[in-house]
């Protein structure tokens, strides 16, 4: 099943940049913090898909698609229809079929090969691209992962200074609750002794 059948050279050209716009916006949207990621995931999609596009173009070189304008394919003349000598020139006939469907073979991955190539090309530098953006990905990466412990190392101390504070305060409930304990309630009489 030939998915890229239906489409011509212009919207083949045209495909990796949609994908990879609305892989952008899809993702963005979705991951709105992680954008520099969504970014350099983008630009390998459109590499990955015009280095596909390039593929294809070569796996399929016989297609008239890629020959825009160019010279129709041969064909070779038959001996067979010769009279006397046609039903000798038979073999004749099949060779030269097969030497000229070569030669149109050849045309064919001729004409192919430079869009193929633009294709592969397009990915090249998209792949370059992807390099800084990657370098870039990761920094940020870095630098937010930094920021995030630092506030948690942040947030830590103060959670400790918390579980201080208290325990100080249950001190100090308990040892006020053992001086009430040790001191007489009010208008309590207690036993008092003449010296």
């Amino acid at each position: 099943m030939d998915l890229l059948g239906g489409m011509s050279r212009d919207e083949l050209r045209i495909f990796p940049w949609v994908a990879a716009t609305v892989f952008a916006l899809v993702a963005g949207v979705w991951r709105p913090r992680r954008l520099h990621w969504t970014g350099l995931g983008s630009v390998l999609l459109f590499a990955a898909l015009n280095a596909g596009a390039g593929i294809y173009v070569l796996n399929h070189f016989g297609d008239p698609r890629w020959s825009a304008g160019g010279e129709p394919p041969l064909s070779a003349p038959s001996f067979s229809g010769t009279p006397v000598v046609g039903q000798f020139l038979g073999p004749l006939d099949s060779a030269l079929n097969g030497v000229v469907g070569g030669v149109n073979e050849f045309l064919a991955f001729k004409q192919a090969l430079p869009v193929a190539l633009d294709f592969l090309a397009v990915s090249g530098w998209a792949l370059l691209v992807s390099f800084p953006l990657a370098i870039l990905a990761v920094g940020i990466s870095y630098a937010v992962a930094r920021r995030r412990t630092a506030d948690f190392e942040k947030y830590r101390a103060t959670v400790d200074l918390l579980k201080e504070e208290l325990e100080q305060v249950k001190r100090q409930i308990s040892a006020g609750n053992s001086v009430d304990t040790a001191l007489p309630a009010e208008g309590e009489v207690t036993d008092v002794r003449p010296d």
